[in-house]
């Protein structure tokens, strides 16, 4: 496990080098796109170099499996806050295969919730408080449906402006390859159904 120190170490070097200047851009996405996608270690690096994005093109927002459980959660604020402060003009949903929250069932999550130290008791407390666990720790049995459900949140979220396209797209882990299985372009634009990337 790497230390923190190991990690300020490194930073020390990083800034007495200079090593940011190949990072400088503005806070606004270039390519004017904001992207929720899925906090897979695989797709730091991946994601953005298979979509040819540079840094500072876009705005990237993680979570468990891309997903937007709730229409004013923290995720759906990010999105607004990168359209309407950020000049961000399409988003992008990009799940991936072999998702970590695909066929993930709660009762794994508590059990081990448990296994940690965390009693019964307080679970019970939160279940009284109204928190759906067993809701909020289930992912979904298939991505595409999961990319589409989020896609559907955004859409129809009421303070998303009408002329923000939000596409659905999910990427292979190992290779790159890009799907789209939900075209956001209104239907008169040439691309008029979704189709693979090549």
């Amino acid at each position: 496990m790497t230390s923190m120190k190991d990690i300020l170490d490194y930073n020390h070097s990083f800034v007495e080098n200079a090593e940011y200047e190949r990072f400088r851009t503005t806070k606004f996405p270039d390519r004017r796109m904001v992207i929720l996608t899925c906090m897979d270690t695989r797709l730091i690096e991946l994601l953005p170099h298979a979509m040819g994005f540079k840094n500072g093109d876009v705005k990237i927002i993680k979570n468990a499996g891309a997903i937007v459980s709730h229409p004013f959660g923290s995720i759906m604020r990010s999105i607004l806050v990168a359209i309407y402060e950020l000049n961000a003009q399409e988003v992008c949903v990009i799940g991936h295969h072999d998702c970590g929250m695909t066929g993930l069932h709660s009762s794994s999550i508590l059990e081990k919730i448990k296994t940690n130290g965390i009693s019964q008791e307080r679970i019970d407390i939160l279940s009284h408080a109204g928190v759906d666990l067993t809701k909020w720790l289930t992912g979904f049995e298939n991505v595409k449906e999961a990319v589409t459900n989020s896609v559907r949140m955004i859409q129809n979220h009421p303070l998303l402006p009408s002329r923000i396209p939000v596409h659905g797209l999910i990427i292979h882990p190992e290779t790159g390859r890009l799907d789209w299985v939900v075209n956001g372009y209104p239907v008169e634009t040439e691309q008029k159904e979704a189709q693979p990337l090549d």
